[in-house]
């Protein structure tokens, strides 16, 4: 009867052991497993904050290339747009330059002209002079007598109308 001794079952043990056990458990969840759980859920959301603040950063580093693209590609065309308006500048000022000069070029041809035609003027008024002295001498001469100033006059005017007329004729 020793054998049954050994293998028997004693529910006061069990129900001790299953109290301990329950007991043990409580204390254990309520000491270590909601603490560690705390820990855990804390860790997770410092993580969730970190992939949110990497992914926010992220998206305002796109947002900020887009807009220093679109600032270079504003900064560039407004390059091209002072180029293009000094450029025309330049031509407008060059194509006034040039009309300067060639306003100033025409005002010295016709001034040249003007000189020129004043030149022809005087060289024939002492043309006519010298016609005037050497007819006066001749004239003397062939008539071998002095002639009074009124006949004089006369025949000079006379000879200069007939040089002019036909000095007119040869322009």
């Amino acid at each position: 009867m020793q054998s049954l001794d050994v293998i028997s079952v004693n529910f006061w043990q069990i129900i001790i052991s299953l109290a301990n056990l329950v007991i043990l458990f409580t204390i254990i969840k309520k000491f270590l497993f909601k603490p560690v759980k705390k820990v855990l859920s804390e860790r997770q959301e410092t993580l969730d904050n970190k992939y949110l603040e990497a992914e926010q950063a992220a998206a305002k580093a796109e947002e900020n290339r887009q807009s220093w693209e679109e600032k270079l590609r504003s900064a560039e065309d407004k390059a091209d747009a002072i180029i293009k308006s000094a450029t025309d500048d330049a031509k407008h000022r060059g194509d006034r330059i040039v009309a300067e000069a060639r306003d100033k070029a025409d005002g010295i041809v016709r001034q040249a002209q003007t000189d020129a035609e004043l030149e022809r003027r005087k060289a024939d008024e002492g043309i006519k002079r010298e016609i005037v002295d050497v007819s006066a001498a001749l004239t003397e001469k062939i008539l071998g007598r002095e002639i009074n100033t009124q006949d004089h006059r006369a025949m000079i005017d006379s000879f200069i109308d007939g040089i002019g007329d036909s000095y007119d004729g040869i322009e």
